[in-house]
């Protein structure tokens, strides 16, 4: 099963010192039968690409939560075994919970895909959106507003042989 871990630059640097995205439990997003049904689609690619989107706000939350971290969304794809990831049926249905599972166990670094971030020139749209994101999730439209501009940016692949340069660790 793909998975769809939200992190942000320093915890891709843990994950890259540890060889771990985590000790386990932990929560990812993929490919949920709430997620399918809400997204009405039977196309994988896209119901993948929802999957990855919703990680893409949990990065951005987790952002909000750590100004000192670099304003640059991170999601990393990697591949579990069935039943390593789980959905809570209590939450399946809740707007906010969609795609949403917890990983079990830990995960290597190694079993990852791919990682995607933001490019650079995504930072202002982005700082701006995790600092929105409270008022948005109080309710207020220009907030949201600013909050789905963060999504107009496309999360860049990169292979995971790149982490280092990007964790500001390669030569």
């Amino acid at each position: 099963m793909r998975v769809y871990v939200p992190l942000t630059l320093p915890g891709l640097a843990e994950a890259y010192k540890t060889g771990e995205l985590g000790a386990g439990p932990f929560v990812a997003y993929a490919v949920t039968p709430a997620l399918r049904e809400w997204y009405l689609s039977d196309d994988i690619e896209e119901l993948e690409y929802a999957a990855l989107s919703r990680a893409a706000l949990a990065s951005l939350r987790l952002l909000a939560a750590d100004p000192g971290a670099p304003r640059r969304r991170v999601v990393v794809a990697v591949d579990v075994p069935d039943g390593a990831a789980v959905a809570d049926p209590d939450r399946g249905l809740d707007p906010a919970a969609l795609g949403e599972v917890r990983v079990i166990g830990a995960v290597p670094l190694a079993k990852a895909a791919a990682v995607h971030v933001d490019a650079a020139d995504a930072e202002t749209d982005v700082t701006a959106a995790a600092e929105a994101l409270q008022a948005a999730d109080g309710g207020d439209d220009d907030a949201q507003f600013v909050v789905d501009g963060a999504e107009d940016h496309e999360l860049l692949w990169y292979a995971t042989q790149e982490i280092p340069n990007l964790v500001g660790l390669g030569d």
